[in-house]
């Protein structure tokens, strides 16, 4: 698979699949949660993609590995990793399940999932280290209650997991001072995600959370977690300008801040609450380009990343790795 046909492939973000198959995993994490799906690998190129009957593209099975068809012709052949907990190598776990906050973009407020105990994610860390395939650990979570009851939960799990001997990388709402809590508890990464680098459409987009409140601790976490440790999704199809997004690009890598260009996956439980579009795949890929070059010119490596979506790359054209 080369880069272009990723690119399709990531750009449609579906596949038909012709029966259930073990291979399928249900997301618990942000805007995707509640659905199932599959890792296909080719080549050097891994592309995670949502199972749903009404996709384009339909996977099928081959003597050797699997194919993706579209409009009947095979596009690419490769074989369909196994996730150890959400993706390869990594045991990437969603410790609130449920959120205060009702981004018009993510499922997880209309799922309102469980909220996973201290020694449940440590059962769960510790099944994936005995197959001898762990090497990070990622931990994402909503806000069950308010940000810092979240943040001291998640830094009380990060002390238990360093036992593992792995990177570990957090995701969780920001505000002041959480940077420092995470570090003291010993995580390796951060990401703070700001989702929408529009100004305008973020208050209707994130009601209720504060853009500058997420820029402030990101500038702020370079200077306590160091270079190439810093990371923050920017979802691409909220109705923002490749101007307006290339502007954030280079903000945040002059600050030594790695985004995530995430295309934006327009869940049935959001139908209607706001404007999503899933990229072409040539906007995919030229801004793919654009984010590469920032990285370079800023010093920042994108394949130096410990934990997260840098090392896994399945939901995105990741540079440093893909390109």
């Amino acid at each position: 698979m080369d880069l272009e046909t990723k690119a399709l492939l990531l750009s449609v973000g579906t596949v038909q699949v012709a029966e259930p198959r073990r291979e399928g995993r249900a997301s618990t994490a942000g805007p995707g949660a509640g659905g199932q799906s599959v890792f296909f690998q080719s080549g050097p190129h891994l592309a995670r993609l949502s199972i749903a009957a009404s996709s384009p593209l339909c996977l099928e099975s081959r003597a050797e590995g699997v194919a993706i068809m579209m409009d009947g012709k095979e596009i690419v052949r490769g074989r369909l990793v196994e996730p150890l907990l959400h993706c390869p190598e990594q045991a990437y776990i969603t410790v609130s399940e449920r959120c205060i906050y009702d981004c018009k973009f993510c499922a997880v407020p209309k799922l309102a999932g469980g909220i996973k105990s201290s020694q449940t994610v440590l059962q769960m860390v510790e099944e994936a280290a005995r197959t001898g395939s762990l090497r990070a650990i990622s931990l994402t979570s909503g806000v069950e209650v308010l940000p810092q009851h979240e943040a001291e939960r998640v830094a009380g799990i990060v002390r238990d997991l360093k036992r593992f001997g792995v990177p570990v990388g957090v995701s969780i709402s920001p505000f002041p001072g959480v940077n420092q809590i995470l570090k003291n508890a010993g995580a390796d990464e951060v990401k703070y995600n700001l989702e929408c680098v529009d100004r305008e459409l973020f208050p209707q987009v994130c009601p209720g959370i504060s853009y500058q409140e997420i820029m402030d601790a990101l500038q702020e976490a370079v200077a306590i977690f160091g270079k190439n440790r810093v990371f923050t999704n920017i979802i691409v199809g909220l109705g923002e300008s490749d101007e307006l997004l290339r502007r954030s690009i280079d903000e945040l890598t002059e600050w030594g801040v790695i985004p995530v260009l995430r295309a934006v996956f327009p869940h049935p439980l959001r139908a209607g609450e706001t404007w999503m579009e899933r990229p072409s795949a040539e906007r995919l890929l030229d801004n793919a380009h654009y984010l590469k070059a920032a990285l370079e010119k800023n010093g920042l490596n994108g394949a130096a990343a410990l934990t997260g979506c840098y090392r896994c790359t399945g939901c995105d054209l990741t540079p440093g790795r893909d390109l």
